[in-house]
């Protein structure tokens, strides 16, 4: 596998290796009984603004490398206003601030557990309460969460300046609605992510991301078993590792997955309003959009600032986390 590069620059048969199983899916459990978190206004939202002009892009893959099923296409027109969105993902700084000023409890604490990748895990066996048959490299770990990414036996120490993860969408929403933000549309998030580069492959342009150095964290080696840390790090980096975009946008593909407001469809696209989209009405997953640590040149080809992913609005994982706007 480490050496099918070419699979994954046409997306033929792609699986999505980097995106993590549903929290059903790890462990048939009943929804908790959690109550929507009454969360004040008034927090300090301390992650550094980049502003994105108004304009008109093309929204969609442009470079063939589309994955059947994930709804990259057509390619269609899109306008917005200009907004300020966070240069960088929420760190876990930032998150302690909020935790700290409110007492809330994430979903993955709520719940008991969390998505982690195999080679992150950091517990004692018997807290591994699920492993799903279709990607047995996650597992469902007991006491992972934003303060315990890897399980019971880690911490935050040294990470500071790295992404919340363990997040879920609904933590996220709580998260915005302390700090007076919000998450981005999903076009939104597409815009700002091509940094002014319209019909681009990456943030960086169409140069692939291992050409001259590596330019986003992503998984080498063979996946899923050996990571080489080629580019310095086995999970996550710290946000402003690499080089930012031209809207000043930092590893908006790599790294950790993102939150974005919209539900999931793969028919989105051909149904999109030209000026400013916010997707379906309704739906059961919510948009991931960047790709993260454990995207692979040969398996997982989602670091691409068109691909699209989802997940249930509850789930959590060990790489994932999101990046507000402003109201």
């Amino acid at each position: 596998m480490e050496m099918q590069t070419a699979t994954a620059r046409t997306g033929a048969g792609c699986g999505c290796g980097c995106g993590s199983p549903s929290r059903s899916t790890l462990l048939q459990i009943p929804p908790a009984n959690r109550p929507d978190p009454i969360v004040a206004h008034g927090g300090s939202h301390s992650v550094p603004q980049a502003l994105v002009p108004a304009g008109e892009f093309v929204m969609g893959d442009s470079s063939g490398d589309h994955n059947p099923g994930d709804g990259e296409l057509p390619r269609h027109v899109v306008r917005l206003t200009a907004f300020s969105i966070d240069a960088t993902t929420v760190t876990n700084r930032a998150f302690a601030e909020f935790v700290d000023a409110t007492g809330y409890r994430t979903e993955a604490e709520t719940f008991g557990f969390s998505a982690v990748f195999h080679l992150a895990v950091t517990a004692p066996a018997d807290d591994v309460v699920g492993v799903p048959p279709s990607t047995p490299w996650w597992r469902g770990v007991r006491g992972a969460d934003w303060q315990h990414p890897g399980g019971a036996g880690s911490s935050l120490d040294g990470l500071d300046d790295h992404p919340a993860v363990h997040v879920s969408w609904n933590d996220a929403q709580a998260y915005c609605a302390w700090a007076g933000r919000r998450l981005p549309t999903e076009a939104e998030w597409e815009y700002a992510a091509r940094g002014g580069l319209d019909g681009a492959k990456y943030p960086w342009g169409d140069a692939e991301v291992d050409e001259g150095g590596w330019r986003a964290n992503i998984f080498q080696g063979s996946f899923p078993d050996r990571n080489t840390a080629e580019d310095g790090w086995v999970t996550t980096a710290p946000v402003r590792s690499f080089e930012p975009n031209g809207h000043g946008l930092w590893q908006a593909v790599g790294n950790v997955w993102e939150w974005c407001a919209d539900w999931f469809s793969a028919r989105t696209y051909g149904q999109s309003p030209t000026d400013a989209p916010t997707g379906p009405r309704l739906g059961a997953e919510r948009v991931l959009r960047g790709g993260s640590y454990l995207c692979h040149l040969s398996y997982c080809n989602r670091y691409r600032n068109s691909a699209r992913s989802r997940n249930t609005p509850d789930s959590s994982m060990g790489n994932a986390g999101f990046r507000t706007v402003a109201r």
